[in-house]
């Protein structure tokens, strides 16, 4: 998969139509919970594979976390290490802007996926878009 940080148009409609599909299509998210007015302050990250979009996320800087966000790869891709991948390119370029932290707010059923790759759950379980989610932070 090659990664990019966002910088094009197309680029960064490639990235909203992984997350309308993942999000939105498959897990029921409403759109206007998906499409948020965070998007202008977010970096915005796409993986591709054979030119295709398969993979997104999003990041934002939000009380001295790198925040990780919207982190989705179409079902079909699934099971590649894309995820990982996308996750420690964001870390990446967290460190590159001096962030020495990062947070998320997980889905309960990809909670292993995140502590597999070092991320500690800070918070109970809350409901998010009807999903429920935990908190989780990682040292960078």
């Amino acid at each position: 998969m090659e990664l990019k940080k966002v910088k094009t148009e197309k680029e960064l409609q490639d990235a909203y139509k992984v997350r309308f599909t993942v999000f939105v299509e498959e897990q029921g998210v409403p759109e206007d919970l998906e499409i948020d007015d965070l998007e202008q302050e977010a970096l915005h990250f796409i993986g591709y594979v054979e030119e295709e979009p398969v993979a997104a996320s999003r990041m934002r800087f939000v009380d001295g976390y790198a925040k990780m966000e919207r982190i989705c790869v179409l079902q079909s891709q699934r099971g590649k290490g894309f995820g990982r991948d996308i996750l420690l390119f964001m870390e990446g370029i967290a460190k590159e802007k001096a962030m020495d932290k990062s947070k998320l707010n997980a889905q309960t059923r990809a909670e292993a996926f995140y502590q597999s790759l070092g991320y500690e759950t800070i918070s109970g379980e809350f409901m998010d878009a009807g999903i429920p989610h935990v908190t989780m932070t990682k040292s960078l």
